[in-house]
């Protein structure tokens, strides 16, 4: 499984790129507003920090809008891919693009039906949510995995790509069901990174070899 980071802040995807573990980057209106600047500036930059798909998000629900600012996003560079939501016009504008070549990553996708009309669209991507759909009382992981089943044995070519990833579980859930990408936040990355563990064990070491290095000093 490829792991993305979700986020537009250059500081924390340039931190998390910095790991050598970054595929691509997804973005959304919410997170592009916290970010100063003009916004094809932003995935431009972004662009440069991580070499795989950028998902960029249109912000309009009208189809002919949908098309116009996906021509206007995909021109910026050629590894942004326009993120539209699932609903009838974005099906159409989906398919209107797909028909000229441009990557489309279909979100706020809940269930494995939504998931088969945006693969059959013409989707390059489609991005089940986890942790909204837990917010609402229902299993994120087990609609994931209805996902992930329904879309291994359909005829299209697409990647599930989990997305509103809440904490490392939802990683490696993600990861064991088969998954093809998790986009996930800066802090869920620090999160994964940690184990109390490994602090002690380092500590340890890190002790031994100067305590040694004392030895050998003083002789």
């Amino acid at each position: 499984m490829k792991l993305f980071i979700d986020s537009a802040d250059l500081t924390e995807i340039e931190t998390i790129a910095s790991w050598g573990v970054l595929a691509g980057v997804t973005t959304n209106p919410s997170l592009i507003a916290k970010v100063e600047g003009d916004e094809e500036d932003i995935y431009r930059h972004i662009c440069g920090l991580v070499d795989g798909p950028v998902s960029a998000e249109v912000t309009t629900e009208v189809r002919d809008e949908m098309i116009e600012q996906g021509h206007r996003l995909a021109a910026i560079h050629p590894n942004i891919v326009v993120k539209i939501p699932t609903s009838p016009d974005g099906l159409q504008a989906t398919a209107a693009l797909a028909r000229e070549g441009i990557k489309v990553n279909m979100t706020l996708c809940f269930t494995a039906a939504q998931a088969l009309l945006a693969a059959a669209s013409g989707a390059r991507f489609v991005s089940p949510f986890v942790g909204r759909y837990d917010d609402i009382g229902n299993s994120g992981v087990e609609a994931l995995r209805d996902t992930v089943d329904a879309l291994m044995n359909s005829a299209y070519e697409v990647e599930v790509l989990a997305a509103s990833i809440r904490s490392p579980v939802h990683v490696t859930e993600a990861a064991k069901m088969g998954a093809d990408i998790a986009t996930i936040p800066a802090k869920v990355f620090h999160q994964m990174l940690q184990h109390p563990l490994t602090t002690l064990g380092l500590q340890k070491f890190n002790e031994d070899a100067a305590a040694r290095r004392a030895r050998l000093a003083a002789r």
